[in-house]
């Protein structure tokens, strides 16, 4: 099973940039690149509300599921 991290698509349809998002929502640029990565083991609600109310999304539209292991 494996989350797949969907924010640099969103990022890029809404056209803002990690900095611009970072600064936007209080989180470092080191922090969101981590989430971007998806290296992240866990993100807090109030990020992850953050995120949405900036750029305007549902949690699913960062946040995607499979039962397939994603290789790095």
């Amino acid at each position: 099973m494996a989350i797949i991290v969907n924010l640099d698509v969103m990022m890029a349809k809404r056209k803002i940039s990690s900095g611009e998002l970072a600064k936007k929502i209080g989180i470092t640029n080191a922090n969101l690149s981590i989430l971007k990565t998806g290296k992240a083991k866990a993100i807090r609600f109030s990020t992850l509300e953050a995120i949405c109310k900036e750029l305007n999304c549902q949690p699913g539209d960062i946040l995607e599921f499979t039962e397939e292991e994603v290789s790095e």
